[in-house]
Formats: structure tokens, C-alpha cells, sequence
């Protein structure tokens, strides 16, 4: 192998020998510019072009910056390397030479186009008709050496723009970087080729790993150009295709960024905290850039970074910003590694240092297996013979034994390796393998760790899932954004998106997932409701029937013949019958216990008061009748006055059973009395289907005895005390109407009330007890206590005739007005004193 050095570089070459050309490298320069433009020209029967981005792109003004030694330096080697094997082998090309003529792009379009010239510049005819010797022999004309194919270039900016030119000329063209999903189209780029998948897969790829992590919110980053806008591009509508993953923002980097500039894409990507996977499609100048932006602004660990392939497994782009890119997951095409290198190397000593093999030099092979099918005879190609065109069934084998093969659009197969740069809990930080996608995903996800060593998966999601119980409420245009609503009250979570209520006997479950039935409840003996009223029926039944045994025992007695035989029994037996009715009020609705309920509900009330309506009555009409005349008024006798009670108490029990023909008893489940805000204390009352307003109209008859005895108990109060029980009546249902006014507000007060059921029962039951024994203390205990504790005041005393008895009313009425004119006498001459 020949060299010719230049100033710290060597041009490599076979045996047509190698130069380089012009402009040396500057060693001494801090700055590592170039002073002029940067070739290789290696000699050969054959030439092949090559672009390279051997040096960055410069500051304002200046073309060309840095040298790249990863994106430039490695991919040239690998070309020039791929050279010398070719023409090293006897049976790939025999008698045909290689040769090379290779540019610096300086990873700027315009200036790879104005470079990319030189391949042309033998197919243009140049007008040499004003070209003369001085000495008159015909000029010598050096035409300069003829392209045949191009190499290049990296940036997909790059590659559009020179594929512009190229195809003027019929000049093939073969990509080893260029991704963007525009360069296949057919149409415009039928010389152009690529041994590296488009954009298109590597998107698909990308969105994979994104649902693989179970990431659904993440953002954007792209630098202005081809590669990166077509890259988001792609990656947004598969995105919107496949759906499940949202856009939070899509942000671009110019291509000339202020200062300041990243600093600002950082603020804004923290607008959407929760969008903490980027998708990034940048070069590897912008992207070293955002993570310096992102240590300054101390979000080390925020973001989870996935990288294209312009990042894939550099070095270079995390270069002292290793923690700010520790969980990186990147992307790069399927390659292979050779063992061996050039010797010497092209470039600066310092471009080498440190690093090992070089990627396989595919594309130069796939040129090599051109010219081996296609004649150079000096005619161009045609536009369907694509310069990686093969035989027939057969594929070229790049130098690390891998095939090389393209699809109909001169694309390469989507096959990509899977990487994460992992920084803690390694031995050796750097880039590890951690899947590969070809056409699907194989991601080993035990393998993977994040910032810190963390080894859940962070998340990046817009909203956390719904817990169970809720419903999503969708942000509108945003898909991936919800917020989460609790179904309240008796709602229950039907699906993701809606709650549906419960059937009114059932109520939710608590996580609200369903519904279940909702428990049944009734008046239980055991219950501190019932227990009151329970002792106080007690109390009452075991008053009424030792009252009732006194009564029998002693029923010739004076006291108890005085106090009306027939209508005492007839109203200790509705007082026992209102204490009887308590225990039909707490017992377990049924049929049989709901008709006993409205039988005797009124009936113990109406037999009382009818008594005492009759006695109130008796009383009033004998003493009123007195005031007229001395002879007695009509039904006064017991069968009479019992006549009187049965035919009252019959209307009540007359309405009863008319009711119970027409609307026969039943126990009905009532959900809706106790269906409180909070469903887990709901329940369905178990009751008889008796409303307040028939209860109140049961009561009603009764009712209206009450008053109208107590209005007669009034009338009556001017009766001697000596006369019957007038006085005792009027106490008793003086203090009844008290009672029951205090029962109706109570009743009536607590209809929306939860425990509705049990305060109204208690009430009704303790007013009616407490009516029975007011009825029963006034009137009867004084009897008893006498004939039991003074037997010698129970004895008959001096029977009156009804003549008599009018005489005495007479006399004491006017006595009563002799004494109210004696009064206002004395008045009147105190007044005229």
C-alpha cells in the first residue's frame, strides 16, 4: 500500500497510489478548522465518490468546525478499508481496480452540493474552441477522472440535495445514514439507495418501545432538516394510526439556534411534567446541547430520552452529560463489526484514540458487487440499474458474511438493535443491547435500568389509571388525557367511561365496580327502639287485666257498680286492645299481622272513646235535662248506653273491614325510606303497605271521638263532684289531647328521616300506651286502690232519684248566680265609694 503524507494526514491508496488535497490540517490550531476544502483522491480503474461529514459544521461564517470523529473519521476508514479488501481480492473484480474520490460535507447541505460538483464535472462538455497553444499544436486537455457512483452521505439533508444533481447525470447513489422516509420515493430518488432502513421503520420501532414501557404521553424533539422533521413526522402519524400514545408537544430545534435556545425547549417541555418520555430525532451537535440545557436546569433524571439513530451508541453526544443521559434508550441499525483497520489511518492521531473496530463497510461492497454485474465500458448507468443491483436470486455478502439486500424502493430491511446507556450497578458504563426490533419487538425489559439504578419503569403517562369505582372524563382532543369522576351516590362504574345506577333494590358495592342487594331490615324486638314500648304494653296489660280481675271479684261493690259495669268492661277492653297493639307494630310484617294491624289499629281507640263519649254524653244530658225538668232523659240505660258504644265503635270497624275488601293486606320491601346520600347505609324496610296518610285516616275516626268526648268533658265540668266520674273524663282527655298533639309533629316531623321507620313506631306505639294509661290511671286506679286498700269506703250510700239529683242542680245553679250578683253588687258600691 502506497501513502502520500501530508502535514500529520495520510492518503491511503492501492496501486494507482492516493493524494491529498489542498488544504492540510492545521495541528497546531485549538480550534481544529480546516483553512480549505478536504479530499481524498485514491486512483483506480474504477472510481467511486464518497461524501463524509469529517467535520462538523462551523460557527457563523466559517463552513467547516470540529472534526467528527465518529460520524466522519470511522465512516470514511470503513470506505477506504473496504477499498484496499476489494482490491485485495482476486475474485471479486479480477483486473478491475477501485478507486475513490472523497469529500467533506461538513454536515451542511450547501456546502456538500457545492462540493458534490466534482463528481460531475467529467460528464459536462465543455466548450474548448477558444482554447489555443502559443506554439500551435492542439491543447493537451486533462479531463478529470469519472465517477461512477456515489457513497453518501450521512445527514438526510444532505443526501436530498445532492441526489438533486446526481440524478441529472444518471449517477447512482448509495446512502450508508440517510433515513428520512422521503428518499423513497421512487419518482424522484430512482438513483438514489440506502443500505440503512428509513425513518419509517425506525419510528415504528421507536413507538414499540414507547408501549413496550407502557408509556403514553411523550413529546417530541427534532432539529430542523430532513432527518429530524421527517422523523417526528413519521413517528406522529404511526402514533395516530396505532393510537395509544398522545403527543404532549412537538418542539424543533432551528438549524442556526440563539443562545439561550435550548435552554427555553427545556422550560417548555416542563409545561407537560408528565410527558416525561422524549422522542428525539437531532443530531448529535443538539443533542449533546439538550442535555447540557437539561444538568443546567437541575432535571437530571427527568426526562427519559429516546434516541434515533443519529444518537444510537455515540459517545460523543453524552460526553461529560453521562447522569443526564443515564436510562437513555436508543436505536440503531443492524450492523456487524470487523477486526480489522487501516494502517496507518486516515486523520489526526487523536481521532483514534481509544476506539476499536470500525462498522462494516456494507455499502462499499454492495458497489463492488455492482461493477461486477454491470460492463464498465464508460456508458452510464441506466436509471433502472441501480448501482446495488444483484443477479438474479442472489444477494451480495458484506465483509462481515451479513447479506445485503433492498427492498423495491432501494431501502433497506427495518432491522434495528435495542439500547440503553446505563451509567450505575454496571461494571462497565455504557451502551448495552437490550432488544432488537425486526418488524416486532424483542425488548428485555429485566435488563433495563434508569436513573440511579432504579429498576421499576418510570412513567409517562398523562393521567394515572382510574381507580376502581371511577370513570374516565376524556380531556377533549387529547385521547390519552382523562380526568378520573367517582361515581357517587348509587352509581356504579358500568365501564371505563361510564357509571349507570344501581336497580332500586340493589346499591353499589364499595369499590363501586357492581352492585349488590340491598340488605333488608325491619323493627327488631332486640331494638332500643322497641324495647320502650315493649314494657310499657307490658305494663298496660298487666294494669288492665289486674284492674279487670279487681273489677269481676268485686263486681257487686258499690264503686264498681257506681262507675258503670257495662262501660267499664267495654273500655278496659279497648284500653287492653291499644296496649295489644304494640306488639302488632313490631312484629314481622306478613299478611296476617298487616290485617291485624288495620283491624285493631283503631278499633282499641274507637271502643275507648266511644265508652267514654257515651259516659261524657250520659252524664251531660242528665244534669242539662235536670235544669228543664224532672223527668229523665231518654237512653240512659246500660243496654242503652251500650247500644250507643257498639254502634259508634261500629262505623271504625265497618270502615276497617271495607278497607281491607278493597285493598287487601301485603308486606311490601320499601327502598326508597331509607335510600340516605351514603349507600352503604341504605336498606330496604320491611313494612305493610300502609302509607302515613291511611295510618293517620285509620286513626282519624278515633281521633274525632277524643275531641268530641273531650268537648263534652268541658261542657260537664260544672257537675257536683258528688255526681259520677265527669271531672275524672275531663282530666283524662285533657291530657290525651295532649298526647296527641305532641304525637303528631313528632310523626309527621320525621318522614324523611333515616331511621323513620323505627321513631315512628315508637312514637305511635308509646302515645297510644301512654293515651291508654292516662285512661286507665284517672279512672280506674282510684277504684281499685279503694276497694283493695279501703274496703270501708267501698259501701252504698244513699241512693238519689233523678228528681233529686235535678233539685240539687237547680239549687247549686242558683246558688252559683246569687252569689256572682252579690259579688257585682259589692263591686259597684265599692265603685261609688
Amino acid at each position: 500500500m502506497d501513502g502520500v503524507s501530508g502535514d500529520g494526514w495520510v492518503g491511503g491508496g492501492t496501486d494507482g497510489g492516493s493524494s491529498l488535497s489542498p488544504g492540510p490540517w492545521q495541528g497546531g490550531s485549538r480550534s481544529g478548522q480546516w483553512s480549505g476544502p478536504f479530499s481524498i483522491r485514491i486512483e483506480g480503474d474504477v472510481t467511486l465518490g464518497g461524501l463524509f461529514p469529517v467535520h462538523a459544521r462551523g460557527p457563523a461564517g466559517v463552513p467547516c468546525g470540529e472534526v467528527k470523529k465518529e460520524k466522519g473519521i470511522h465512516r470514511m476508514e470503513a470506505m477506504l478499508y473496504a477499498l484496499d479488501q476489494i482490491n485485495a481480492d482476486p475474485q471479486l473484480l479480477p483486473n478491475l481496480t477501485l478507486g475513490a474520490r472523497i469529500l467533506d460535507t461538513c454536515s451542511r447541505d450547501t456546502y456538500a452540493l457545492e462540493q458534490s460538483l466534482t463528481f460531475v464535472q467529467a460528464l459536462i462538455q465543455k466548450d474548448t474552441s477558444d482554447v489555443h497553444c502559443a506554439d500551435g499544436r492542439p491543447p493537451l486537455l486533462t479531463r478529470p477522472e469519472r465517477v461512477v457512483a456515489v457513497v453518501g452521505a450521512s445527514a438526510s439533508s444532505v443526501s436530498i440535495m445532492v441526489a438533486n444533481v446526481l440524478r441529472l447525470f444518471a449517477i447512482p447513489q448509495i446512502s450508508y445514514a440517510s433515513t428520512a422516509p422521503e428518499l423513497s420515493d421512487n419518482n424522484r430518488y430512482d438513483y438514489f439507495s440506502r443500505v440503512v432502513p428509513p425513518d419509517s421503520y425506525q419510528a415504528q420501532a421507536m413507538l414499540d418501545v414507547v408501549k413496550a414501557l407502557g408509556w403514553n404521553y411523550v413529546s417530541t424533539l427534532a432539529s430542523e432538516g430532513n432527518y429530524g422533521e421527517s422523523g417526528v413526522e413519521a413517528f406522529v402519524q404511526i402514533s395516530r394510526e396505532a393510537g395509544g400514545v398522545c403527543i404532549a408537544q412537538s418542539m424543533k430545534i432551528p438549524r442556526e439556534p440563539r443562545a439561550g435556545e435550548f435552554d427555553k425547549l427545556i422550560k417548555r417541555l416542563m409545561e407537560t411534567p408528565n410527558a416525561r418520555g422524549i422522542i428525539i430525532f437531532a443530531n448529535e451537535d443538539d443533542i449533546k446541547r439538550v442535555l447540557e440545557a437539561t444538568r443546567r436546569a437541575n432535571l437530571t433524571g427527568h426526562f427519559l430520552w429516546v434516541g434515533s439513530d443519529s444518537w444510537g451508541s455515540k459517545i460523543s453526544p453524552i460526553l461529560r452529560q453521562e447522569e443526564v443521559a443515564e436510562g437513555a434508550v436508543t436505536i440503531l441499525p443492524k450492523r456487524a463489526s470487523i477486526e480489522g483497520n487501516r494502517d496507518p489511518p486516515i486523520g489526526p492521531p487523536a481521532a483514534h484514540r481509544g476506539e476499536g473496530a470500525v462498522c462494516d463497510p456494507t455499502l462499499s461492497y454492495a458497489m463492488a458487487h455492482a461493477s461486477h454485474w454491470h460492463p464498465m465500458d464508460g456508458a452510464p448507468l441506466t436509471g433502472t440499474d441501480r448501482a446495488v443491483s444483484s443477479p438474479p436470486c442472489s444477494h451480495p455478502t458484506g465483509s462481515a458474511g451479513t447479506p445485503v439486500m433492498f427492498n423495491e424502493n432501494g431501502d433497506a430491511p427495518g432491522r434495528y438493535d435495542i439500547f440503553q446507556y446505563q451509567l450505575t450497578n454496571t461494571t462497565v458504563p455504557g451502551y448495552k443491547a437490550i432488544g432488537q426490533w425486526t418488524e416486532y419487538l424483542r425488548l428485555n425489559i429485566e435488563e433495563m435500568q434508569w436513573s440511579r439504578g432504579q429498576q421499576d419503569i418510570p412513567s409517562s403517562v398523562c393521567s394515572l389509571p382510574c381507580g376502581p369505582g371511577e370513570r374516565k372524563k376524556m380531556v377533549k382532543g387529547v385521547p390519552c388525557c382523562w380526568h378520573c369522576e367517582l361515581c357517587d351516590g348509587y352509581q356504579y362504574q358500568l365501564d371505563e367511561f361510564t357509571c349507570e345506577t344501581c336497580p332500586f333494590d340493589m346499591r353499589p358495592s364499595p369499590n363501586r365496580t357492581a352492585c349488590r342487594p340491598t340488605p333488608i331490615v325491619k323493627l327488631e324486638w332486640s331494638s332500643p327502639w322497641a324495647v320502650l314500648p315493649v314494657c310499657l304494653a307490658m305494663a298496660g296489660i298487666l294494669s288492665t287485666t289486674f284492674v279487670v280481675v279487681t273489677f269481676v271479684r268485686h263486681n257487686n261493690t258499690p264503686i264498681v257498680r257506681a262507675s258503670g259495669r257495662e262501660l267499664s268492661y267495654v273500655l278496659l277492653t279497648g284500653i287492653f286492645l291499644i296496649y295489644a297493639i304494640t306488639f302488632l307494630m313490631i312484629a314481622e310484617p306478613g299478611v296476617v299481622v298487616c290485617a291485624a294491624r288495620r283491624l285493631f289499629l283503631g278499633l282499641g281507640m274507637a271502643l275507648s272513646y266511644s265508652a267514654l263519649l257515651t259516659k261524657t254524653n250520659r252524664i251531660y244530658r242528665i244534669f242539662e235535662q235536670g235544669k228543664k225538668a224532672v223527668t229523665p232523659p231518654r237512653f240512659i240505660s246500660p243496654t242503652s248506653q251500650l247500644a250507643i258504644t257498639f254502634s259508634l265503635s261500629a262505623v271504625q270497624l265497618v270502615g276497617t273491614l271495607a278497607w281491607l275488601g278493597a285493598l287487601p293486606p301485603h308486606s311490601v320491601i320499601d327502598y326508597e325510606e331509607q335510600r340516605v346520600p351514603n349507600p352503604e347505609a341504605a336498606r330496604g324496610v320491611l313494612k305493610c303497605d300502609m302509607s302515613d296518610l291511611s295510618l293517620i285516616c285509620c286513626l282519624g275516626y278515633s281521633l274525632l271521638l277524643m275531641v268530641t268526648c273531650t268537648v263534652y268533658a268541658i261542657k260537664a265540668r260544672g257537675v257536683p263532684e258528688t255526681f259520677n266520674e265527669a271531672k275524672p273524663i275531663g282530666f283524662t282527655m285533657y291530657t290525651t289531647c295532649i298526647v296527641w298533639l305532641a304525637f303528631v309533629p313528632i310523626f309527621f316531623g320525621t318522614a324523611q328521616s333515616a331511621e323513620k321507620i323505627y321513631i315512628q313506631t315508637t312514637t305511635l306505639t308509646v302515645s297510644m300506651s301512654l293515651s291508654a294509661s292516662v285512661s286507665l290511671g284517672m279512672l280506674y286506679v282510684p277504684k281499685v286502690y279503694v276497694i283493695i286498700f279501703h274496703p270501708e269506703q267501698n259501701v252504698a250510700k244513699r241512693k238519689r232519684s233523678f228528681k233529686a239529683a235535678a233539685t240539687a242542680v237547680s239549687a247549686s245553679t242558683r246558688l252559683s248566680q246569687k252569689g256572682s250578683e252579690r259579688q257585682n253588687g259589692a263591686d259597684a258600691a265599692l265603685a261609688g265609694k
